[in-house]
């Protein structure tokens, strides 16, 4: 191997191939999805803009070259009212149907794990497929695990729609926590890293801590440099500087929950951890942190409504990813999910079986009693979240789906669902997973409203999703049918549209059932299944 130096965002990457582990196959070619046209119209559309404003229609929607130049509000016989937009070169009928934005997935990885050693991982096409038959149409990529060059590269790709693929955001994972990878010893050397990763083009930073003095640097550094960051708050940094300290550094967002809870901490200063705990023990990190915010200040409480003003009056924003860890209250349920059968590739359902070693594989002796706590972890955390935005503070939707049963896509619409349960409307809950996302991201210029001179990512739906999320599912929700008094699939997604190109979801949902069905009839061997386990 070459003792070349390993550049900025690329770390972890090299460690993989170290490791012996494959390189993720990058997409190439885009094989689904037509134009962008010169000229698109949807005609007749009932508009949900994804600022929380209530639907309106019907709207004809006129697209050129990817960018939405007019909306126009249709008014008496839609068949004969002549002052309506010209014809497009492609058009879609979209009487008795509702548009949105497309949704931003704030929390997302490409299909790699953080540990070079899992090997599980499917092709990214597989990904790519399920977000958009999701509605996704961007992604905010937090870690770039696969390397920072591989990342940038697809994000060219899609960028330029060579690939059937979301807008992709680059963020760097930052070398400098214990348990992982840790090159960064001192603050200077993580501003010099820093200043490296932004001339090479990444759009932000994914933290997991760091020691105080090099973290409150790094983020300095990248205001400095215009790189936003992101968070998880690992449990092996958090007892230093919990999610308010580095709000208050500059961070600018939470990401999960970790570092929150020890935020509200009024009489203690650590988690009271099993005195047997053991971080590299998965069964503990997840079981034991369901216990924690429990010990911190209550709902309403002056340490509360401390800790909410603090939030609000720094900006800060977070990424809840209520779906990850939803599997922590309902085990079963996870793991019955009506989309495992088709949708889930086989290795990453072995991947998902209790095993030593596997991140977010902690099953082996999950109990009645850790669900209880975890429900109530829930509860508490919910709460804060939805008083959160209650005040005005920002919320994004995010899935950081590829663990603990939750897959691509199908754990971002669960997203959708738990943040009506924690309290937001439905109109909300489309306001965090559009605008609030795309503001996020820096990229409220350009998409996240149905507005004159954004993008046209936009949704077609053949229901309304206001009324029930369940329909988004690319399963679809199991209903009545009344005229047969007989059981059926309705779903609502009909259409994702990414910068001007049309995907039909039903074709993308198709090829992701050909791709998992050939790894689990062994049609072709999947690159990367773990042969020493035997399926369900």
């Amino acid at each position: 191997m070459s003792d070349a130096p390993i550049p900025a965002g690329n770390e972890l990457a090299a460690e993989r191939t170290r490791a012996g582990q494959p390189p993720l196959v990058p997409s190439t070619s885009r094989d689904r999805g037509i134009g962008p046209h010169k000229r698109l119209v949807l005609r007749a559309a009932t508009v949900i803009d994804g600022t929380g404003a209530p639907p309106i229609g019907p709207t004809d929607i006129v697209v050129e070259n990817g960018r939405i130049v007019q909306l126009k509000k249709v008014t008496g016989n839609l068949a004969t009212n002549a002052n309506r937009p010209a014809p497009g070169d492609h058009e879609i009928d979209c009487r008795g149907k509702w548009v949105t934005p497309g949704f931003v997935d704030c929390h997302a990885h490409a299909g790699v794990a953080y540990h070079a050693a899992n090997g599980w991982v499917p092709p990214v096409e597989y990904v790519y497929k399920l977000w958009l038959a999701h509605g996704v149409t961007t992604v905010r990529e937090m870690g770039s695990f696969n390397g920072l060059d591989w990342m940038l590269d697809q994000k060219k790709r899609a960028d330029a729609n060579e690939i059937a693929a979301p807008r992709l955001l680059a963020y760097s994972y930052f070398p400098a926590v214990n348990d992982m990878l840790k090159l960064i010893h001192t603050p200077d050397e993580g501003r010099a890293w820093l200043r490296k990763l932004k001339e090479r083009g990444a759009d932000g930073v994914k933290f997991f801590g760091a020691p105080p003095a090099i973290m409150e640097a790094a983020l300095d550094e990248c205001a400095k440099l215009g790189l936003k960051s992101g968070c998880h708050h690992a449990q092996m940094a958090v007892t230093r500087m919990n999610a308010l300290t580095t709000a208050g550094w500059g961070l600018t967002s939470a990401e999960h929950y970790y570092g929150l809870p020890e935020a509200l901490f009024e009489d203690r200063v650590v988690q009271n951890f099993p005195l047997d705990y053991d971080y590299n023990d998965e069964y503990f990190r997840f079981s034991v942190s369901g216990q924690m915010f429990r010990q911190g200040a209550e709902p309403g409480s002056k340490k509360w409504n401390e800790t909410l003003e603090r939030f609000l009056e720094l900006g800060f924003t977070f990424v809840p990813t209520f779906t990850i860890y939803d599997a922590n209250r309902d085990l079963m349920r996870a793991r019955q999910a009506d989309w495992h059968k088709e949708y889930t590739w086989k290795s990453m359902w072995d991947y998902f079986t209790p095993q030593r070693g596997g991140h977010g594989s902690y099953w082996y002796r999950w109990s009645t009693q850790n669900e209880i706590e975890w429900k109530e972890n829930y509860r508490l955390w919910m709460a804060f979240i939805n008083e959160y935005k209650n005040r005005g503070g920002r919320v994004c939707a995010g899935s950081d789906s590829g663990f603990i049963y939750q897959i691509f896509g199908f754990g971002y619409i669960r997203e959708l669902e738990l943040l009506q349960e924690a309290g937001f409307h439905p109109l909300e809950v489309v306001r965090a997973a559009t605008s609030q996302g795309a503001a996020l991201c820096g990229l409220e210029d350009e998409i996240g409203t149905v507005e004159v001179g954004k993008r046209a990512d936009l949704l077609v739906h053949d229901h309304n999703p206001l009324t029930d999320f369940k329909l988004l599912y690319g399963t679809g929700a199991l209903r009545l049918d009344e005229a047969t008094n007989g059981a059926t699939w309705h779903r609502g997604l009909k259409y994702t549209i990414k910068d001007g190109v049309i995907y039909d979801t039903a074709e993308l949902l198709a090829d992701v059932r050909a791709l998992v069905k050939a790894t689990w009839d062994e049609a072709v061997p999947s690159q990367y299944a773990k042969t020493d386990q035997a399926a369900p």
